[in-house]
This record gives C-alpha cells, structure tokens and sequence, in this order.
C-alpha cells in the first residue's frame, strides 16, 4: 500500500499512529453519567448558527442516551459539566482566557476542543468547543456529534446512533487544520425527479416547493460534513431560490454560502427569473439594458449576504451565449459583461472588487471561448468543469496557478444530457473521484470544489468522499485509501462486525458500475433519444461474458439480502437506501437487459429456454418497480414517499423490456452447441460435424462450455462420453424438462492423466434416446523448453491478455513514471503516468521518448507468425492543461515507437463511446514478429494517463466487451 509513500508521509503516519495510542491519556469528560447530566452554553450575541447546532448538539446527545441537555445561554446558571460554544472573539470565550487558542486567529473555519478542570465556582468540568469563526465553531461542534457516534447521515440516510446509557468522552487539546479546498459544497440538480416532487408533496407542503424547511436540513447536512457551499436547485420544476425570502433567512442562519451555476450569474435564477415576453431575448448586444437592470436587481438584494457571484454569461438554461457566431467573437462580449458585472458589484456590495468572490465556470462552449485569449480579471476564480461523466476537462498550467482568484472544479456524481443520463443511482465510482479530484488539488485547483448532486439521496457516499476529501486531501494522496475510506465509513454506519462485508459488496457495487453504469445498460443514448439496443457482452466467448456479469449480480444481489435481515432494527432504513437499494436494483437493470439479450440470442438457436429468459428479463423490471414503490411509500413510515424516481425522463432505458417475438422451431428435440459456436441460421447447428471446442494447451490450461438444451417442451435423459479419460466434464448426465431446459457443461483436461505423443481427434459424444451428437476437441500439449519456469504472458488461441499493473519491470524516466493506482479502472489495478504536477516540456519525438521517458516492459511468447494489432485500454481522461495531450507510446522489441493520442474534441462520437464504458481504446498495427519471446514496451509521454489492460491480437481475438483473464501459464 505504501510502495510510493514519500518519507515524510511516512512519518505523518507514525505520529498519527502514536497519537492514537495516547487516547488513554487524554482528559476525560463526562456528558451522561447515574451522577450527572451535562448542560450546554452558547454565546448567544454572536450568531443564530451558534443556537442552531447547540441545540443540534443536545438533540444528538439524546439521540445517543435518551437525555436531553438543557441549553442556556447565561453562563451564571451553569453548573457540573457544562459544553461551551462560541468563536475565538465572542464574549464567552474571552471569560474562559486559558482556552484561547492563538493558533485560531485570523484562521479560516478552524476550531478548538479543550477541556478545563473547575474554571468557575461552579462549573466541574468545561468541554470548550471554540471556532476562528462561525462555522468553524459549527465544525466544532459537529465533530464532537461525530465522535459520539452520530452520523451527518443520521437524518438524510436514517443512520441511528447506537444507544449507550452513559457517555463519556476522552478528549485532548486539538486545533483543528483550515480546510484545504476554501469553498466547498454541492449543486442540486435535475431535481424534478426526487427532491422537488419529496419536498412540495411529502416534507415541505405548505411551501409546495424546495423551500426554507427543506433547505434548512440541506445546510444542517453540509455542515456537518465541514461544507459551506450551495448552489441551489434551479431547474423549471422549482421556483428560484430568491423567491423565497425565507431560503436567504435561512442560509443566513446557518452560514452557507450561496452561489449559482455556471449558467446563473450574479445569483440569478434564469429559468424561474428571466421572462422573455416582459425582458426580451437575453441577449447582451442586442438587449443590454434589460440585462443589465436584471442583475442589478440581484446585487443589490444580495448585498451583505455570504455569496459567491458566478460572472459571465451563458444562454437561459446551460447553453451558449445567444447573439455571437462563434467564440472569436464572444471574446469581447463577454470581456465587456465582466467589467459590467464588476462595476454592479463596486457600486452595490464593495467598492474592493476583488474582496468579493467571485467565480466563472469554463463549461462547455465557455472553454472553447476561453482558449481565444478571453481575459478574465485576476481576482475571479476559475472552475474547471469535467465532461459531465467525472473526467475533468482541463486544470491551471503554470501561467494559471498563480492567479490571485485561484482554481477550483465542479464535478458531476449525476448527470442530465448527451450521451445518456445517470440520475438514477450513484454509479460514479470512489476511486475515479480520488484520481481526478487529487490531480485538481495537486495541481492548484483548491479554492472551490461544487459536486453536481441531483436529488442528494442515492448520492449520499460519494457526497461525503468528495467533501471529506475537499477538507482534508492527504489521506488521498495514496490510490489505496479510497477502499480503506469506505470501510471506516460503513464502520461507522453499521459497525465493525459487518463492516468488510458491506465494504466489499458497495465495491463492487461500484466496479461493475464503473465497466457500465445501470442507466447506460440499454445501449441507447439521448439527445436525441434512440431505442434501446442489445447490449456489446459475449455470450458465446470467453466463458460467457453476459452470463458472468449476471452471476456477478446475483452473487452481490444475494449478499445484500442475506445481509438484510441481519442489521440491527435501528439501522434497517439507512441499510436500505445506502446499500439494499442500489445494489439489487442494479442488478435487475442489468438482468433485465442481459436476459433479453439471451432469450434473443437463444431463440436464433431453438433453445427453448429463450421463452424462460423472457421472462426473466420482464422479471427483473417488475422486482425495481417493486422495490421502488416500496421506497417511496413505506420506507421510514413514508418520511421519503416521491424522493426515488426509477425512471427519469422517461428514457427508454427505464422501461419495460421490449422483448423479441420469436417461434422456436421444432425441427429437433434437443440440441448442443459448444463456446465459441455462433450461429443466426438454426439449419447450421444440427452440422455436428462442424462443431468444435476452442483448443486446449497444457500452459493455459483453459475451461470451456458445452450447452445442452431442449428445442421442444419434452423431457429427456441425456449422457455425455469422452474420448480419453484426461477430458473432464462438470456434469457426465442429467435431465432435461420444461422446467430446466438446458444445461452447462464445463470441460477441461487433467493433464496428468493425458498420454503423451498422441495422434487422436478427441470428442465428446453426448446421447439421448440413442440418438448421439458430438463435439470435437482440440488438445494441445507444448513442450517448449523456453516456457519451462516462464513468468511472462503467453499466446492463447490467438491472442495475449494483458493487465497494465502487471508488469514485468519498470524503467524510470529522467522527469516522469508510471505509478500504480489502485482500484482504478476495470482490473481495479492501473498504472498512472506521473508526475501529475509536471510543468516542463514533454518529449515528442521518438528517440528522445526511448531515452528519457519512463516505461514498463511486459514480456510475452508466442507461438505464431504474426502482424500483431495491440488494443490498449486507458480512462478516457483529458489533458491535464492545456501544454499537454493525452500521449503514451509502445513498441515491441524495441522496434518503431508508436505514439497514441487518446485525447477527444468536444462531444465526437469517440468521445461518447469512451464515457459511456470508461475506456479510451485505441487499436495499434505493429510490425510483423516470429513465434517466441517478445517485449513489449508501454511509455509514459503526458501526465495523468492512466492505463488499465493490454491485448495483443494475433489472429484469434474474438469481441469482449469486459476485461480479459491474463493470459499466463497456469498451475
């Protein structure tokens, strides 16, 4: 785990370790005991906040125990154990001197915990939880909740604190960090679905809205996940955020921050705001003063309010600027709004511009505007958007890093748009997150951080990784945190005892995910809508990519409801919306798919089972509707009926299955069909003659299927004989009926028992009523000294299966390397060309790149004459900025180096394709090479590359959709 640990990282580790150990040490501190019952002061002149999470404080200590403490805000009534609150200025805390942290002065959101003996007369004891300023005392406040052990999912998710009926706490002197990202916060959006239907029918109807009571518990959960940022939900379905007077109060009183989207400037809500028959187009060249007088509305009702103003200008919801022809001349239209907008915010909020922050998102169109030289002032942040699929488009070059307004990103955990949605379910894997979010803050981008959220409930893990890493990134620094992250957190949700099981089925969860997402699984796109389409899983090779993918489902479907009776009553509901739900509706997306898939495959070969895989596949959709209604209506004693959509937009992926209509012919009444047989013609597969199992060797000593099946409804007893007693079958006889109509048998070889120096055609002759059909085998027994002992990847059927983190050796380069990054990509195991801060030139002819540039050899056998076409599958990431590409180069024995750009322009169609596996797959012709050893040579050109597998085709590569087994000698 620690193999690219730098010494001081390693140091850091110890000294945390140490500090552990020293918790016995540490002051004790009692809140609930048989003899006493602690109280909580705050000061009550500072803010409303501070009443609000004091109060938040004495609802969680009785959450815990059943007691709720009083809370006072006269520190002369006080007595025994009390907690006081307050910042570092307050006039309670200067009463208290001795626990005035200096270290907090003019510190952003920081806070102290100290405990003191007898400070007063009558006061025993003092938790005093001090902030540098209100929100830091709020994160004070909240770590202390967290350390009792309530969750900040505690209400959104339903995570219930375990029950104590006393509770004492060992507390050191701490002086918390500054957080490491200044802003940040969550985006909500799309919420037509989930949060605006919950909010106006279930939580909020008095409102009929996202308004002041929904809000309220928004802000309570950033602040107890140490964020201070909201850019407010904004699509048609909800009124602007402005409307309702008491959003503001609210936001006020909790202390977040209000921004608006990339598309809203100047706090304005376009969507709900601008009204074209009464303003005109929103057009700046054509209709500038009715623009310009509806921003200046805003300001000068937003001054005094914490806000970040989004600046620029875009269309009237996420679109271009209207009015120009292309970006050369929106150039200086938009270079005329920000001197426009900075004058508003002079005249109205301050006459320092740059005290106010302010931030412009690049997204879309406004990159392109950008790269012409746009001049944006110094002071304003710049935000670097992903490609809405969790790919960040670009970050600061060196030039950028220094600009006084800083960097920051907004990602996207949901998505509406091009090529598909993913509003449904939390389908961005943690790892990806890790890996793009690190190189954003390694690279500068650490001024503020907005993740696109949708609805918030199906998001909840990846919201608090995201905020959790904005606060405090160095954990993340190493790849492998990302799973140790997820097992603390389901540690603290559900305990210990089941917490590597519940690790281990969200992992998973995720990894399947991230080979494809639910939403994406009907290969159909939007915008525009197509129709479903089968889907690119082999069903007839590499032992059965699409029923491997089922049983992978099944496997984590059964784990899950296994598991669910065994929670514990308090946590049941955060059981269910954090992991049940998600991970069994999943898995009957997928199946829904994957069945239809085989009923249409097998019904091309008069399986009878293509009817039973019909409804299987009509199955699964039923068992989401199902689940989904019970979310929505008796989840929680319907606390969230209308927050779970399970078909947004009506896309065609979310409906029922449209199913093949076929007519399985009769000609026969059964009938077999080996791996690797494909065939639409039904008349082929009674040529027994022709039917042939891939080959089997001695060093990849491969398995193969065999189905067995029924063409009619009839029952049959069937038996299967070998030609030698080497050829091993899982099943040797069985039954066949209406009710299981066919059968999978495994072969292999038991290469202790072959004979040696054999000239025979092998077979396999299975037997029904006398009747006899047969498979031919092809067994393969190489006796090559080279390969005795060999550790290299060997030719199998044509073909060379490669992980790029298994490689054979790994040259450093003079500027640069690769660096494994674990639990990326679809072998959970990558290689990343680092480093990722790298601001020198990049080498780009070949002979340089051999000498200077890092690389990793892979050796590898073969046993054909071949012109060999290498697939390389990378993330489909983008240029770090814009000095870079997207480069990486390979050769084999040292021959020609061949360069690869996996970098994609705006939304092409490579680009689709690319996001919606998560591979970058390029195909590379090499130069003619002989049967025996070989190197390949795989060199890392850009920064921030990342490659996860290898194939080399020599003439028998057949279509996978998933990732291969590496094909090495087996033991």
């Amino acid at each position: 785990m620690y193999k690219y640990l730098n010494k001081t990282w390693l140091i850091l580790l110890a000294v945390i370790t140490l500090a552990n150990v020293s918790h016995a040490q540490d002051p004790h501190f009692d809140l609930v005991t048989k003899q006493s019952h602690v109280a909580i002061i705050y000061d009550s002149a500072e803010c409303k906040l501070n009443s609000i999470v004091a109060h938040l404080l004495a609802k969680d200590i009785e959450s815990v125990t059943g007691y709720l403490p009083q809370v006072q805000t006269n520190l002369l009534l006080a007595k025994g154990n009390v907690i006081l609150i307050g910042s570092i200025g307050s006039e309670l805390m200067k009463k208290f001197p001795e626990s005035y942290p200096a270290a907090l002065n003019g510190k952003w959101e920081c806070y102290a915990l100290k405990v003191l003996d007898k400070p007063t007369k009558n006061i025993q004891q003092a938790l005093i939880i001090s902030g540098s300023d209100f929100r830091g005392t709020a994160y004070g406040v909240f770590s202390l909740s967290g350390k009792i052990g309530v969750s900040p999912w505690y209400w959104w998710a339903d995570v219930q604190a375990k029950k104590q009926q006393e509770l004492s706490i060992s507390q050191a002197d701490f002086i918390s960090s500054p957080p490491a990202v200044k802003y940040r916060g969550i985006f909500i959006n799309d919420e037509d679905w989930g949060l605006q239907p919950w909010a106006a029918k279930t939580f909020e109807p008095t409102t009929n809205d996202i308004g002041p009571k929904t809000y309220a518990k928004v802000f309570e959960l950033l602040l107890r996940l140490k964020a201070n940022l909201i850019w407010p939900a904004m699509h048609p379905s909800t009124k602007a955020f402005f409307h309702y007077p008491g959003n503001i109060k609210t936001a006020e009183d909790f202390q977040i921050i209000i921004g608006s989207s990339h598309a809203e400037p100047m706090l304005r809500n376009n969507v709900g705001e601008w009204d074209e028959k009464a303003r005109g187009h929103f057009n700046y060249l054509t209709n500038k003063d009715s623009v310009y007088k509806y921003w200046e509305d805003r300001v000068k009702e937003t001054k005094g309010i914490n806000a970040i103003y989004s600046m620029g200008m875009r269309g009237v919801h996420d679109s271009g600027i209207e009015g120009v022809k292309s970006a050369d001349e929106a150039v200086p239209v938009l270079e005329q709004i920000f001197k426009d907008q900075r004058h508003l915010l002079t005249n109205y909020v301050n006459k320092d511009v740059t005290a106010i922050p302010q931030a412009l998102t690049i997204y879309k169109e406004v990159l392109d505007i950008y790269d012409k030289g746009l001049k944006v002032p110094d002071d304003i942040t710049l935000v670097w958007p992903d490609d809405n699929y969790g790919y960040i488009q670009r970050l600061n070059n060196e030039k950028e890093q220094q600009r006084s307004g800083g960097a920051g990103v907004y990602y996207h955990a949901s998505y509406w748009g091009r090529p598909h949605d993913y509003l449904w379910l939390s389908s961005t894997h943690p790892a990806l997150i890790r890996e793009e979010m690190m190189k954003a803050y390694e690279t500068g981008a650490d001024r503020l951080w907005v993740l696109n959220v949708g609805d918030i409930k199906p998001l909840e893990y990846n919201i608090q990784l995201f905020l959790d890493m904005a606060f405090d990134p160095l954990p993340f620094k190493e790849s492998g945190y990302t799973k140790q992250y997820l097992l603390q957190w389901v540690t603290d949700i559900f305990g210990k005892e089941k917490a590597h099981q519940i690790q281990s089925i969200l992992w998973q969860y995720y990894q399947l995910a991230f080979e494809r997402r639910p939403e994406f699984m009907g290969w159909s796109q939007t915008e525009p809508t197509t129709k479903t389409n089968y889907t690119a899983y082999n069903h007839f090779y590499f032992g059965d990519e699409a029923q491997q993918r089922i049983d992978q489902y099944n496997a984590l479907e059964t784990a899950a409801k296994k598991m669910r009776p065994q929670i514990n009553d308090n946590n049941a509901a955060a059981f269910y919306e954090l992991v049940y739900y998600p991970v069994v509706c999943a898995s009957w997306m997928n199946k829904k798919f994957l069945y239809r898939d085989k009923s249409y495959y097998y019904a091309q070969q008069n399986r009878l089972s293509a009817i039973n895989y019909a409804n299987l596949s009509k199955a699964s959709y039923d068992s989401i509707v199902k689940e989904t209604a019970y979310y929505n209506t008796a989840l929680a004693g319907g606390k969230w009926m209308n927050i779970i959509s399970m078909k947004p937009r009506d896309l065609p992926v979310y409906q029922a299955p449209v199913l093949p209509v076929f007519n399985i012919g009769h000609a026969d009444v059964w009938n077999i069909v080996p791996e690797g047989y494909v065939t639409k013609d039904s008349s082929l597969v009674s040529e027994v003659n022709a039917m042939l199992l891939p080959a089997l060797d001695n060093i990849g000593k491969q398995q193969y299927f065999i189905d067995i099946f029924l063409n009619k409804n009839e029952t049959i007893q069937w038996t299967a004989k070998v030609s030698d007693n080497s050829i091993r079958l899982s099943k040797s006889n069985g039954l066949l009926n209406a009710a299981n109509s066919q059968q999978r048998i495994w072969v292999h070889i038991d290469w202790d028992k072959l004979t040696t120096n054999r000239n025979l055609t092998d077979t396999i002759t299975f037997t029904v009523a006398g009747k006899q059909k047969v498979i031919n085998l092809q067994i393969a027994t190489i006796n090559n000294p080279a390969l005795k002992n060999y550790t290299g990847f060997i030719e199998q059927n044509g073909f060379i299966a490669i992980h790029a983190a298994n490689f054979t050796k790994q040259n450093n380069g003079s500027l640069n390397r690769w660096q494994l990054a674990d639990g990326i990509g679809y072998t959970d195991h990558s290689i990343q060309a680092v480093p990722l801060s790298l601001n020198n030139e990049v080498f780009a002819d070949t002979n340089t790149i051999q000498t200077n540039d890092a690389f990793t050899t892979y050796n590898f056998y073969t046993f054909s004459e071949a012109t060999p076409i290498v697939s390389v599958f990378g993330l489909p990431t983008h240029p770090i900025n814009n000095n870079y590409r997207v480069r990486y180069a390979l050769s084999i024995d040292d021959g020609p180096l061949q360069i690869v750009d996996i970098k994609t322009t705006g939304r092409s169609e490579q680009w689709k394709q690319d996001v919606l596996r998560n591979r970058a797959e390029r195909k590379i012709a090499m130069p003619f090479i002989n049967p025996g050893e070989h190197t390949l040579k795989m060199y890392a050109i850009d920064p921030g590359v990342v490659l996860d597998e290898i194939r080399i085709d020599l003439g028998g590569l057949k279509k996978a959709y998933s990732v291969l087994p590496e094909t090495k000698a087996r033991q």
